[in-house]
This record gives structure tokens, C-alpha cells and sequence, in this order.
């Protein structure tokens, strides 16, 4: 089945918030990942097989003061596992976040097990939090006499709020002269013009400069050196009309077609099998009736008109007028061609420059 997905046409006829197509450059998250063990396992962790599990173990012990060689140690009831989790800017010691669990080495579940103290750390190597707590499981796996009855990927947990800030990462804020960065999350000559336009029309001229397609470099003025909050909110608040770069992306797998509805089709004729194809486009002039006293604003208008033919050979045949690849999908969909020969025109189109837009097949 070919499904038709709409999505944002080239140029948008709405504003967009500053804050949803950009940010403060600095503002992320930073990645942190830790290794410990999982205890509180029925019989489901790390075999006794698992050379790691068992020197982990070992080492462990150590800790508390108990000696135990790695090779005497078996139990099923453990299991290592990799620790990660994603730390934001702005978050003080003390905070809690969410932390990842995974398995690290052959255990079957980790339904009901506990993640022992494990500290996470960033590329770094320093310790930003502290992660333990009992696992959140979404599935389970049991095995009896031969029998396994498994749902989801029990050897996945999470522990919401198990990780505990203990050092609070870097924050952004603007340099000694008052100057950042807005960095657009998908980068564009207009949209970053537009962005420091917008921002000057706020904030008075000279107030933001776009240095590249991703970032537009902004000075704090005067009466917001000291109140860089504030500036951020009144900078997120802003509007533009974004422009965005044509686009066709297609799924062969699913049959999906994702585009804007204003992605043009250039004249074309397309032989596909028994299926006929002509874009064909007139151009007519529309002439103002004769007045007495004409306004200056009144003048001789060329239009262009656009048409999809569509002939399949012993069956019908399909006219849908415009030229956009929306119309070409629906002219397509009337006659009930199949999403892989819609997408092979699609391809045609494109290799023969017909297509005014990038093609994207997934």
C-alpha cells in the first residue's frame, strides 16, 4: 500500500520559534557511561563460564576485605553490565536522572536484579554521577525442562532517577565582551540570515551577525550583560519563516512517500513498462479587461498551468491537473500502481532532472 506523507513545503507559509529550529551554542547533553555489576538474579545472570563476571566479583570482595580466587567463584546470580546515561547542561549536584542498563556479558535477564554503586564517567574520565538502584524491566524470559517463554528484551533496564549528580558539567554562557553563538540545528544560508535579521529587528542593528550557515554570532547589548536568561527567552521567542531545502524521501520497504506539497515537476514523458506518463505544462496570458481609468497596479499576467497524464495500457486513463509531486502521487494512486513502481518513476524523474528536489530512498 502507498502511503502519501505531506510534510513541509519548500518554502513555509507559518513562523517558526527560533527556539525550534536553533540553540544557544553549548546548550547539550553529554554522555556518560560506567561498568558494574547486577545483583539479586534468579539464577538468570552471567554463567560461570564468563571470565569477566567472575574477576569483577573477585574484585569486589576485595573491597570488603575478602579474599576469593576468580576460579572459585560461580554464580548465577550476577551479572556485568554497562551503565550509561545522557547528563544536560544545566543541572546542579544533587539532581537525579535516568540511567540505562545493559548486559555485558551471557545473562538471560535482568528482570529483578539491583544495579550496584557504579559511577559514570564522561570521555573525561571524571566522575559525574553515581548510579545504583533496583531495574526497571520491560520483558522477562523464564526457561523450564527445555521450554523458553520470552516477551521484549529482558536483558535491557533502566532505573528511572538512579543516577545522582555529583559534579555539575560545564554550562554555556556568553564570553567576557557579551558574545555567543545561535547554532541552527539544520544549517541554511537563508534560515541563518533571516535568524540574525530577526534578532537585530529585536535586540537593534548590529546585534547578531551570521557567520555561516550554522551559526549566527550574537552580542548581548548593554541592558542584558547581566541578565543573559532573559536574553535567551526574548531571542527563543522570535519568529521567522524558515526555508527549507526541497526534498523527496521515499521507503521502498513500506511504500512511503514523505514530501512538501510544493516540490515541482518539470515537463516530462515517461515510459514505465505499460504505464505512460506526461507532465505537460501551457502557459497562458491573462490579459486585464479594458478600463477607463486603469489603476498602475493592473497589468498583463502570464500563468502557468500544469497537467499529469497518466495512461496505463489497457486501462484507463487519468488527467490531474498541476505539476507538484503531490499530484503526480495521487494521479498514481487513481490508476493503483504499486509503491515500487511509484517509486522507480520517482527515480526516473530524478535522473532526468525532472524532479525539482533532492530524492532521498530509504
Amino acid at each position: 500500500m502507498l502511503a502519501l506523507i505531506l510534510a513541509s513545503p519548500a518554502v513555509a507559509s507559518s513562523g517558526a520559534r527560533i527556539k525550534d529550529i536553533a540553540r544557544v551554542e553549548g546548550s547539550r547533553t553529554h554522555a556518560l557511561v560506567g561498568y558494574g555489576i547486577v545483583s539479586g538474579l534468579a539464577g538468570t545472570g552471567d554463567s560461570a563460564s564468563n571470565r569477566a563476571t567472575r574477576q569483577t566479583l573477585s574484585n569486589l570482595l576485595a573491597e570488603f576485605a575478602l579474599t576469593l580466587p576468580p576460579e572459585t567463584i560461580s554464580s548465577r546470580n550476577v551479572a556485568v553490565v554497562l551503565v550509561s546515561a545522557h547528563l544536560p547542561n544545566f543541572v546542579r549536584p544533587g539532581a537525579a536522572i535516568d540511567v540505562t542498563v545493559t548486559s555485558l556479558g551471557d545473562a538471560r535477564s535482568l528482570e529483578g536484579g539491583s544495579l550496584l554503586l557504579t559511577p559514570l564517567k564522561g570521555p573525561n574520565r571524571l566522575t559525574y554521577v553515581l548510579a545504583q538502584g533496583p531495574l526497571t524491566v520491560g520483558g522477562y524470559r523464564f526457561e523450564a525442562n527445555g521450554s523458553v517463554g520470552q516477551k521484549n528484551h529482558p536483558t535491557v533496564g533502566t532505573i528511572p532517577g538512579g543516577g545522582l549528580v555529583e559534579v555539575a558539567p560545564p554550562a554555556p554562557s556568553p564570553a567576557d565582551d557579551g558574545a555567543f553563538f545561535v547554532s541552527l540545528i539544520e544549517p541554511d544560508y537563508t534560515n541563518a540570515a533571516r535568524v540574525a535579521d530577526a534578532i537585530n529587528a529585536a535586540l537593534g542593528a548590529g546585534s547578531a551577525y551570521a557567520r555561516n550557515p550554522d551559526a549566527v554570532e550574537v552580542r548581548s547589548p548593554a541592558a542584558y550583560r547581566s541578565r543573559f536568561v532573559d536574553l535567551i527567552r526574548t531571542i527563543e521567542a522570535l519568529e521567522i519563516a524558515p526555508d527549507f531545502r526541497a526534498r523527496v524521501v521515499v521507503n521502498e520497504r513500506t511504500g512511503t512517500v514523505v514530501s512538501g506539497v510544493d516540490v515541482r515537476i518539470a515537463p516530462a514523458a515517461i515510459s514505465y513498462g505499460d504505464l505512460r506518463i506526461s507532465i505537460i505544462t501551457d502557459n497562458a496570458v491573462s490579459q486585464p479587461t479594458l478600463l477607463l481609468d486603469p489603476s498602475a497596479s493592473i497589468r498583463t499576467q502570464v500563468v502557468t498551468n500544469s497537467r499529469i497524464d497518466l495512461q496505463e495500457q489497457g486501462g484507463a486513463l487519468v488527467t490531474q491537473p498541476g505539476g507538484t509531486i503531490a499530484d503526480l502521487i495521487q494521479a498514481l494512486g487513481r490508476l493503483g500502481i504499486s509503491a515500487r513502481d511509484v517509486v522507480s518513476v520517482l527515480k526516473a524523474l530524478k535522473a532526468a532532472g525532472a524532479l525539482h528536489a533532492e530524492l532521498v530512498v530509504q
